[in-house]
Parts: structure tokens; sequence; C-alpha cells
């Protein structure tokens, strides 16, 4: 016991955090019964000497064991909460096939179970990242009063818009984790699983056969998910059992945000975080330089998590700063304080794409659009962004992609002083395409004075055609075939230093990102035939296209 007392507290040092002062006893494999019959494993860490304390709950498609396990399990435990480890269905022992994303059933029958253990102490918490983090809103809403706190990092309560970024489909991130989440059976999975699944989706997506396929030749057998997805698009019935954002206003306990600059999920969980203060709740959020898995995130975040904890379950705010958002600052490399999200007091600076590549703030004059090819047998890749488990490098140099034919630039002025841009970013492209399926991605980029161009925040969109009806989307084609294409990018908090430039990338591709738009509307599953797009963007009075950045007011361009 000894011995093993002492691994754990190695292996917790060793992740980068802080043992408390209590000596942790576990019970491993506990059962909990879920309607169907199926048992679901648990391992419960309880502090020595605490009589009933309260317990984090955690659940988890990624194994009990090793890294979650002491992350979640003894790190909670030795600063005196019980916690409650357990896996989700499918996996590490527990019972039933993983269903993803339907969590809402099994996880009110764990908060019930272990409500009616002997060793409950009135209280919970809950707290993850990622799924884990999702798997708290699933049932947030309706826990009951003993659910007083909730942690979670990287996460959002639906993952549909993430999967759908803007339309399109966001291939690399979808198939590494349908190939993670295959091959995580057993308790030595997640010693290799997390290393080479980046590396045989990324095999997969370059393959160049249809998404159909792509399953397949990443995990060796077809996955029910991954075709359910590539039917399934962001309003169909599918995702009504799978998201659960109507219902986050209604959640009331104390919710703390952990997000990244560069994560997957950043854009709807800041809209998680806008529906609860709606409500009149008051959240925390933090927001870091980090990508999805990024480990730094992990361990502030376990951090974080217990004096949220104490705060909310033991009545000892000591640990809690006084302001709620706290955001980096890259480029400046400061973390900066704030009373709310978006930053109160930004005043929307609007930068328009000019005829010569330029960028400023003033009206284009009269000119022709600039034009582009994009070619899905060639798709346009891209360099750094949003990562899940950081195979590619968040941030990279850009130029190698900016030099290609099927990239536009448009390249502000060396700025005069700094400009500080905190909050949401969002394009307006005035485009005309040869085809009516083709997809448009705008990239913001901060660009030193020596020419290094690196990558800040996207978006992405896929255009449709219009119906024709009465309630024309706002991107319906004008008289001459002109579309409005409204681009959300990621949030960002950057200084962009005087001398730098503020760039603007647009283009067409970002594979395997997001996969390929073929151009002939076919089903993304199975379509084949790949066609051309001739693309046009627009700069000039009443075609002004042009991003929007949320600028503090103390910087001037």
């Amino acid at each position: 016991m000894v011995g093993t007392q002492l691994l754990r507290r190695l292996g917790v040092s060793a992740l980068g955090l802080k043992n408390g002062p209590h000596r942790v006893r576990v019970t491993r494999d506990l059962r909990v019964p879920v309607e169907d019959g199926v048992d679901l494993l648990a391992d419960h860490y309880a502090p020595e000497g605490v009589d009933r304390p309260p317990t984090i709950l955690v659940r988890s498609p990624y194994g009990r064991r090793g890294p979650f396990g002491l992350m979640c399990g003894q790190a909670f435990a030795s600063h005196g909460f019980q916690a409650v480890v357990q896996s989700v269905r499918g996996g590490f022992g527990s019972g039933g096939v993983f269903m993803p994303l339907d969590e809402r059933d099994d996880g009110l029958a764990t908060v019930a179970w272990l409500k009616s253990q002997p060793w409950f102490g009135e209280t919970f918490a809950m707290h993850g990242p990622s799924y884990l983090g999702y798997v708290q809103w699933a049932v947030a809403a309706e826990a009951g009063p003993e659910l007083k706190a909730l942690s979670m990092q990287v996460t959002a309560s639906q993952f549909r818009d993430a999967i759908n970024v803007g339309g399109t489909f966001a291939l690399e991130a979808t198939l590494t984790w349908v190939d993670l989440t295959a091959r995580m059976k057993h308790p030595l999975s997640g010693l290799t699983t997390g290393y080479m699944s980046p590396r045989r989706a990324r095999r997969a997506a370059l393959s160049g056969r249809p998404l159909g396929e792509l399953d397949l030749l990443a995990t060796g057998e077809q996955q029910r998910f991954f075709q359910d997805l590539l039917v399934n698009g962001p309003d169909t019935p599918f995702w009504d059992r799978r998201d659960f954002s109507p219902a986050v206003a209604k959640v009331t306990a104390p919710v703390n945000m952990t997000g990244g600059w560069y994560d997957i999920f950043l854009p709807w969980q800041l809209k998680d975080y806008a529906a609860l203060r709606a409500a009149g709740h008051r959240p925390y959020l933090t927001i870091g330089p980090w990508f999805h898995a990024d480990q730094q995130m992990m361990r502030r975040s376990v951090r974080e998590a217990i004096g949220w904890f104490r705060a909310h379950l033991l009545d000892d705010p000591s640990d809690l700063r006084e302001q709620p958002v706290r955001v980096f600052v890259t480029g400046a490399g400061e973390w900066r304080e704030f009373p709310d999200w978006p930053v109160p007091g930004l005043r929307p600076q609007q930068w328009r794409l000019q005829p010569d590549g330029g960028l400023s703030p003033e009206e284009p004059p009269e000119s022709e659009p600039t034009a582009y090819r994009y070619d899905p047998a060639h798709p346009t890749p891209f360099l750094g962004g949003p990562a899940l488990l950081g195979d590619n490098r968040p941030v990279a140099d850009q130029r190698r992609l900016e030099a290609r034919r099927d990239v536009l630039t448009f390249t502000s002025a060396p700025l005069e002083r700094d400009v500080e841009v905190i909050g949401p970013v969002a394009a307006e492209l005035f485009a005309r395409s040869t085809r009516e399926h083709t997809d448009f991605v705008v990239r913001l980029c901060d660009v030193d004075p020596g020419g290094v161009s690196l990558n800040l925040c996207e978006g992405m969109r896929r255009l449709v055609p219009a119906d024709g009806g009465e309630d024309a989307p706002d991107d319906a084609p004008d008289p001459d075939g002109v579309r409005r294409v409204a681009v959300e990018l990621w949030p960002a908090g950057h200084r962009f230093a005087a001398g730098h430039r503020i760039r603007v990338q647009v283009a067409s591709g970002a594979y395997p990102r997001v996969a390929r738009n073929a151009g002939t509307g076919e089903p993304i599953g199975t379509a084949a035939r790949l066609v051309a797009a001739g693309q046009e963007v627009f700069h000039t009075p009443g075609r002004a296209s042009s991003i929007t950045l949320p600028v503090l007011p103390a910087s001037r361009g």
C-alpha cells in the first residue's frame, strides 16, 4: 500500500501537479448499473481521515487509469475531495457499445447511483476536458441541487458545429477522434493510440479516396459514428439528442471554463459562456495560447479546478481571482483580466481588402475583382490552426502557403503603433464563383518586419445554391452572380506590434483540416467527381470585402 501511494503521488508530481496533504484510498472497478442493464465501471478515490467530503465526478471514454486517474482521481482526493472516475460504456471494461455523444441517460443514471452511495457527502461537482466536459453538459441541467460546481475545458454543449464548421466537414480532427476512440478498448491502448491516431488519420485523409472509405483506411474497419456524420448534416434529427445547448441557460451550478485560442471548440464554448451570462450567471473563463490537448492547459486547469471546487464545495474562495475573465494576449506575451466576454469597451474596426493586395480601413477604389482558381484535385492545404492532438503546430509560418496561386493575400502597411485585438473576428467577402457549391476560407495573420507571416485565427464557409424562394439567404447571388459571404473566424487575443503588418488570406480550401469541396454538390461521403472553381473576390465601393477586428480603444492602427 505504501509503495502504491508513493507511486501515485510521484505520478501526480510528474504531471506537473501539486499533491495535497491527504493519503488516498482507491477502490477499483465499482459497478454502476444503468437503465438498459449495462454496468459501467468506475474507480473511487477517497482521502483518508475525512468523513464523506464532496465528490468530483469524471466520466471518460479514454480510460480511468493512467494520466486521467492521476489528474482526475489522485490529485483531487489528495486535496480532500472524493473522486469517481468512470469509463463510459463500451470501453475499458464498461459494458455495452460506445455510442458517441449519446451520454444523457448513462450520465443521469451515474448521478443517481452516486447519490445512493453510503460514502456520498451530499454535494458533488464534475470536471474534465473535451468529451469529459461534453458529458457534463449532457446532465448538468437535470443533475439536481446536489450539483454545486462544474469545471470544464476545451469543450462545448454541442459538437455539431465544430464537426460541420461553417458548413464544411472537419475531416482530420473528426477522423483522428474516431480512430482514437475505436482503438481505446483496453488498459494499454492509451500508450500508443494517442501518438499514432493523427498519423493514421492524416494518411487516410490524404489518400484521395472518397470520405466514406476513410474510416476503414484509418481504423481497419468501418465506423458507424463516422458514417452517420457523413449522412447527417447539422440540421438533421440525428443531432437532437446530442445537442445540449438549449439547456445551458438552465444550469445553475457555477461553471469554470478553460479554452485555448487554437482549440477546435473555442467559438462554441464562448456561445455557452454567453448563454450563461444571458441567464444571469457569472461563469469564469480562461483562454490561453493552447491547442485542444495541450498539456500546459491540462495542468493549469486541474490547479484552477481545485480552487474552484474549494470555493463552491468547501466555502473557501481564497484561491479565486477577482475578475472572472482571464485571457492570454499573444504578441504581447501577457495575461489580462476583464469583467466579461466580449471584453467591454471594444471598438470594432473594419479593414477592407484593396485591389493592389493591400489592407486598409479606407474604402477601396473602383476596381476589377481579384481572381484565382481552386482545384479540388490539388486542394489548398493548411499550415497551422486549431488542432486536436497537436500533431500539427497550431502556429506556423504561412509564407509557403501564401506563395500558392490559389491563395490571395491582402496586407496592411506597417503599423505606426501597437494594435491590440481581443474578441470575436468576422469577415465579409463579396465573391463570385463558377460553381454553386464552393468554399471560402479566411485567415488572419501577423507579418513581422522580416516577412514571417504567423496565423492567428481562421474561419470557413461552405456555399450551396440558393433555393430561389422568398426567404433567400444572405449569401444568395445578386443579378451579377456575386454573393455576400459572411465568415465567422475564431476569436483572437493578440497584439500587432508597431512595425508589423496585418494580413488576410483568402482561399477555398484548408485540406485536410476540412474536407475538400468537390464542386458538384454530391453527398460528401461518396463524391468522386472533382470540378475546379473559378473564384473572384471583389474590393470596390458597394462590394468592399473586409475583416472586422475588435480593437481595444487604446490601440490605433
